[in-house]
């Protein structure tokens, strides 16, 4: 249950230059210490961000001004907002195979809107949108900055970058409706995916995105097939940590993991068939580097997929390596690989999404460890420590509230009570066409 409250004039306190918003609730959890807080009262200034915690005691007040605005969750538990490391919101699960080529292009962009609000809705307030074409992530994450649509923070990639002929380009068309020309992101040398790193970048990709080996939902390409050298992949990484910026490579099979993991790469997606080598290799590295394993979606492909539209060939390749997959991530956690969130929303809903927590409980974290890659693991992974992946002062206050001990639960996390981002309740944010005008 939540209270709110503005605190009006009336209490003829000084009025202060700039409003805060005050957010209680019974605790909350300290990812970092992995522990719980009782009776905080979080401050948060005006741009979002956490201005002091502290612990309300018996027959304290607040201390709030007037109007500063007071949200409470008696009984609830908050948790810092969620971080899912790999989405693709323009990519709607229920349209698969040859059933893309029936919508038009701009269908995308427009489908992505509502997938952004539902995984906002569901707890995550920060995703990293790792490929999109039409540069739909940087295009939407601007749309929700300025507030014309309500949404996560958004990490974007632009497009993902890959070999000709591999999982990240186009496979499903013939030669006579297939460009002579290479598409975009594609490349065959280390300098033509340098220049693609630049190219990205400049055009707001705040991510890198490659495609090392073959993929599930491509054609003409396997999963364990490594598609870039070495020497191509250390160009992507270096080119990309020149500018700042951080690289994903899509890598399901062991010597894709391996080329990537020596290229310098920092994130590893899906990691499906890594082997030994490949994770001493992750745990060992100087540089960090991350394993971003989407273990539950394939519940959802092996369910729908005939009705998606999804290819036998594709339906196959799912099916192979779906156990592999989730026994290597208990594999990689029990060596000690340092992992994240991943979802892949886009090859199932967002609302398949919270169930995940349970699948890698099962498949051998505790519930802090599953809570922390989605959290305090993520925000490390994107260089982002100093503003999301965990309550505290001088992040933003990002937060959802549970009824229960999601410590002893985890399930609850599929039903979030609350969600804020920046102090501001999801259901409070309006976008820019629905607010009032003078």
């Amino acid at each position: 249950m939540r209270l709110a409250l503005t605190i009006a004039a009336a209490m003829m306190l000084p009025q202060a230059a700039s409003a805060d918003t005050y957010i209680t609730a019974e605790r909350y959890l300290d990812v970092a210490a992995g522990r719980y807080v009782d009776n905080p009262v979080i401050r948060v200034g005006a741009d979002g961000r956490i201005v002091s915690i502290e612990e309300l005691g018996e027959g304290q007040t607040l201390g709030a001004r007037p109007g500063d605005t007071v949200w409470t969750y008696p009984g609830m538990t908050l948790l810092p907002g969620l971080i899912d490391m790999h989405v693709h919101f323009s990519s709607p699960a229920d349209i698969r195979g040859y059933r893309r080529y029936q919508k038009t292009d701009s269908f995308w962009a427009i489908t992505s809107v509502p997938t952004a609000q539902a995984m906002l809705e569901l707890g995550f307030t920060t995703v990293r949108m790792v490929g999109s074409r039409d540069r739909i992530g940087v295009g939407l994450r601007q749309a929700i900055e300025d507030g014309y649509v309500v949404g996560p923070r958004i990490v974007p990639a632009g497009y993902s970058l890959g070999a000709t002929g591999g999982h990240c380009d186009s496979s499903f068309l013939p030669p006579s409706l297939d460009p002579e020309e290479k598409g975009e992101g594609i490349g065959d040398t280390p300098e033509e995916l340098r220049y693609q790193v630049r190219r990205q970048r400049k055009y707001g990709a705040e991510v890198i995105k490659v495609c090392a080996t073959g993929g599930v939902f491509s054609l003409n390409t396997e999963p364990g097939q490594p598609q870039l050298s070495v020497a191509e992949l250390s160009a992507i990484a270096e080119e990309a940590h020149q500018w700042g910026l951080r690289a994903a490579a899509h890598a399901h099979g062991a010597e894709g993991i391996k080329r990537a993991i020596t290229a310098g790469i920092d994130t590893i997606e899906h990691a499906s068939l890594v082997d030994a080598e490949g994770i001493a290799m992750a745990v060992n590295r100087d540089r960090p580097v991350w394993f971003a394993m989407d273990i539950r979606n394939t519940d959802y492909t092996q369910a729908m997929g005939e009705s998606t539209g999804t290819l036998p060939e594709n339906l196959r390749k799912d099916r192979e390596i779906a156990q592999a997959q989730r026994d290597n991530f208990r594999a990689a956690h029990e060596a000690g690989v340092r992992m994240v969130f991943a979802s892949d929303v886009g090859v199932m809903p967002p609302a398949w999404v919270p169930g995940q927590f349970a699948v890698m409980v099962d498949y051998g974290m505790t519930p802090l460890e599953a809570i922390r890659a989605a959290t305090w693991n993520a925000a490390e992974a994107l260089g982002r420590e100093d503003d999301v992946g965990a309550i505290a002062v001088g992040r933003y206050a990002d937060m959802v509230a549970v009824a229960g001990d999601p410590l002893a639960d985890v399930t609850l996390l599929e039903d979030v009570q609350q969600v804020l981002k920046g102090g501001t309740p999801v259901e409070e944010m309006v976008p820019w066409a629905l607010q009032p005008k003078d």
